[in-house]
């Protein structure tokens, strides 16, 4: 059979099949393997033979590779270095470590062959979590975020996994371990070389002829150049897209050659998950049922304890923690590409590679089915069961105010709210915290904001203002929506943890909102400047100029939050034309008058004095 004839068929069977199993709840990913096992000689035996596609279809691996390094923006991850290197870190390391003894004793496997198992395996799937996590409207979440960043953490762990393949080849391999490492040490100090200094003005003087095709093109040309070298060189040709990509990831052309890419990358990459369907069999069921089941079932449960273990380890909380292991427990597509590399390298044989493969997407099957589990079941009976008392029963005597979250942010206002005579009630799930401030004769319960009941049980009906400080942005939101579609007229101020929390709270109509360091950072800020020479006035009336464009540009960003370029090209701009209005801000200062500035605090949603400055 020809291999037009093969893609075709291929083609044709993705469209009707993938489509009709996402219709019951089955990812992408999945979609394709199963295609390519109905296709492959364990069922139809339509298109056997997957070798004649399998480098095109290798060729999706390259451009995944090449988006992934695309997405790798440096103050991406400087903003979230924590979760992504340090949870991330810790997650493949010690996951890998354990998967690899295991599958040291219990497969007898060799050292080299053990740790590429376990390392693979320790991998999830980005792919099938993010559109599981989408499905589920869970991805701004805590435990959403986490796993996003951990996912992020693993794609780049797959690179160096993929390359140090060879060194880890025996005397078979064509590649010499310290050789192949200068020669991936020289390649990059090219390629950065090339990309600095060639790369970007090319891609500049191609974009003036105004032909966005060519883009395109010079992307795939500079990939498939860079591959080709990498083929040359003996180097491992997935990691010079991912080279390629790192090297392109603050192009101003980034997103323009992600959109042009992304479509080959996603027809190849499922072309490559039916070639590993066609090559799985099916008959291992049947023969070693116990290796496959027990294998799966080993990989769920060493992954989300350890990953539970990690998350708790950082103080999250159990219901975050326990989801987190949900999510990312199951093994992941990069698991195909590793041992398909090992395979090739002689470090893994393809005897031992089908059940792995078997393995892995059991897990990934089992995945939904362990997500109802952890969320419906298993998390509900852990909170019953918990030593934690049952929620107060708050009196019947509807003060004017309630505040939910009694942290340093809510302890503040209450505290002021004291002062002045004025009832509240205060919820907050925090035993200790409640005992502690019951016995100096606070108003503070103990529950949990988020369920219905307890807001109806403090009065919101009969509530003039709801203060929402919980620090948690998931039940922030989840309370917020709440009220706003509930009690659409009840007064609501919001504690927001950061501008992206601002961004959302707005989204939903959330209209009285305070970011929760702000004034203190301008506090402090009008302190400096008093405290370097700069005379009152110019002091005060600088943070003024900083805080109103500030607020204005939150407004402005407001509708392009969701997308990071945008967002960034508006700080770019914005930092130089504060800096212009620094420059310029005596002239400004001679024409103001205090009136002025007084209608402006009196305009703006955050009222500031020079008291509140003090």
């Amino acid at each position: 059979m020809s291999l037009l004839l093969q893609i075709t068929i291929f083609l044709g069977a993705s469209l009707l099949l993938v489509p009709l199993l996402k219709r019951f709840g089955i990812a992408t990913v999945l979609g394709y393997l199963f295609t390519g096992m109905l296709l492959g000689p364990n069922v139809l035996n339509i298109a056997s033979d997957a070798v004649a596609i399998q480098e095109l279809a290798e060729f999706g691996v390259i451009l995944l590779m090449f988006i992934i390094g695309l997405e790798l923006r440096p103050q991406r991850l400087w903003q979230m270095r924590h979760s992504i290197f340090v949870m991330g870190s810790l997650q493949v390391g010690i996951a890998g470590i354990l998967l690899a003894v295991i599958s040291f004793f219990a497969l007898q496997q060799g050292i080299a062959a053990s740790a590429v198992i376990g390392f693979a395996l320790a991998l999830s799937s980005t792919a099938f979590i993010l559109q599981l996590l989408n499905e589920k409207q869970q991805l701004n979440s805590t435990f959403g975020q986490q796993s996003f960043s951990i996912l992020l953490f693993q794609d780049m762990a797959a690179i160096p996994l993929i390359a140090i393949i060879p060194m880890l080849a025996g005397s078979e391999s064509t590649h010499h371990g310290i050789a192949y490492f200068a020669a991936i040490v020289a390649t990059f100090s090219g390629l950065f070389l090339f990309s600095r200094y060639l790369m970007r003005p090319f891609f500049r003087f191609v974009a003036k002829s105004g032909a966005h095709e060519l883009i395109t093109a010079v992307g795939l040309f500079i990939v498939l150049g860079v591959v080709g070298l990498m083929d040359i060189l003996g180097i491992s040709t997935t990691l010079g897209a991912f080279l390629t990509g790192v090297l392109l990831a603050d192009s101003e052309f980034r997103h323009e050659l992600e959109a042009s890419i992304a479509p080959f990358k996603g027809l190849l990459l499922g072309l490559f998950f039916m070639t590993v369907g066609m090559t799985t069999k099916l008959s291992l069921f049947i023969d070693m049922p116990a290796l496959i089941i027990g294998g799966a079932l080993t990989l769920l449960l060493v992954k989300l304890l350890s990953l539970t273990a990690i998350a708790r380890y950082f103080q999250q909380s159990w219901r975050n923690s326990l989801m987190l292991g949900a999510c990312l427990a199951q093994g992941g597509e990069f698991a195909f590409v590793v041992f398909s590399v090992a395979v090739s390298e002689k470090v893994l044989t393809q005897a031992m590679m089908e059940p792995l493969t078997l393995m892995v997407t059991l897990s990934m099957v089992l995945t939904p089915v362990l997500y109802w589990l952890m969320s419906a079941v298993i998390l509900p009976h852990f909170q019953k069961s918990d030593t934690a008392p049952q929620y107060d029963d708050i009196p019947d005597h509807h003060p004017p105010i309630i505040i939910a979250g009694f942290g340093r942010f809510g302890q503040i206002i209450a505290r002021v709210a004291h002062i002045q005579h004025q009832p509240f009630t205060a919820i907050d799930s925090n035993l200790d915290k409640v005992d502690f401030v019951r016995t100096y004769g606070g108003q503070l319960y103990y529950g949990d904001a988020a369920q219905p009941d307890i807001l109806r049980a403090a009065g919101i009906e009969h509530a003039k203002a709801f203060v929402l400080a919980i620090d948690d942005i998931e039940d922030s939101m989840n309370i917020a929506r709440h009220i706003r579609l509930n009690y659409p007229n009840l007064k609501l101020l919001v504690r927001a943890r950061d501008r992206h929390h601002v961004h959302l709270l707005r989204d939903i109509g959330v209209e009285h909102i305070w970011r929760e360091t702000y004034l203190s950072s301008l506090g402090m800020a009008y302190h400096l400047l008093r405290d370097v020479g700069v005379n009152e006035d110019d002091a005060y009336k600088s943070i003024e100029l900083f805080r109103n464009f500030d607020e204005e540009l939150l407004s402005q960003q407001q509708q392009i939050y969701t997308d990071e370029q945008k967002v960034y090209e508006t700080h770019r701009n914005a930092l130089a034309e504060l800096e212009h209005l620094f420059e310029s801000d005596t002239q400004i200062r001679q024409s103001a008058t205090g009136v002025d500035l007084q209608r402006g605090l009196q305009r703006s949603r955050i009222d500031v004095t020079r008291d509140d400055l003090e």
